[in-house]
């Protein structure tokens, strides 16, 4: 091999590592530089502990960090605390599992519904199945009657509005007896 083949070989082999380690350090970047699925941003927000909580003993945080798009309602924990005393603890309890979680589901609606969305009365069905009044108007908006804080919260998979109160989904309609 002459000296000028092995010269030409390196060069392509030095370029070839080079790529190679771009694609690396492109992979190890691109993570980090997304934004937080909704659960993650939830969780880092600080105000969104019991919320958390809930939708793990609820067991959702798989499908909150889903690919959506999805809107949620999040109530804080100042809103959770405005709950009776001793809701919260009966709820989180393993026996109250389904309960939960169709509390949590009625905060939730498919799709990527931005606050500039919302215009007038809207009624969108949650992912529990029934659903939301929600009202824009010039004074704010409201879900159910709760005060939206702060709206836009962009997640990877969503966006996040901030709600005052835990909205509880309508009681179902006992089936009749055959």
């Amino acid at each position: 091999m002459t000296t000028l083949a092995r010269q030409s070989g390196f060069r392509r082999l030095r370029a070839i590592s080079g790529l190679f380690a771009l694609s690396l350090v492109g992979l190890a970047v691109t993570p980090a530089a997304r934004a937080a699925d909704i659960v993650d941003t939830a969780a880092a927000a600080g105000s969104f502990n019991t919320l958390v909580a809930a939708v793990k003993a609820a067991g959702l945080v798989d499908a909150l960090k889903a690919p959506g798009p999805l809107t949620v309602f999040a109530p804080t924990d100042a809103a959770f605390a405005k709950l009776p005393a001793g809701t919260l603890d009966d709820l989180l309890k393993p026996a109250n599992k389904e309960k939960l979680k169709a509390i949590l589901l009625y905060h939730v609606v498919s799709g990527k519904v931005m606050s500039t969305d919302l215009k007038g009365t809207m009624k969108p069905a949650t992912l529990e199945g029934s659903t939301l009044t929600i009202v824009a108007s010039a004074s704010g908006v409201t879900v159910n009657g709760a005060k939206v804080e702060k709206a836009d919260i962009v997640a990877s998979n969503g966006v996040i509005h901030v709600i005052d109160a835990v909205l509880l989904p309508p009681a179902k309609a006992a089936k009749p007896a055959m």
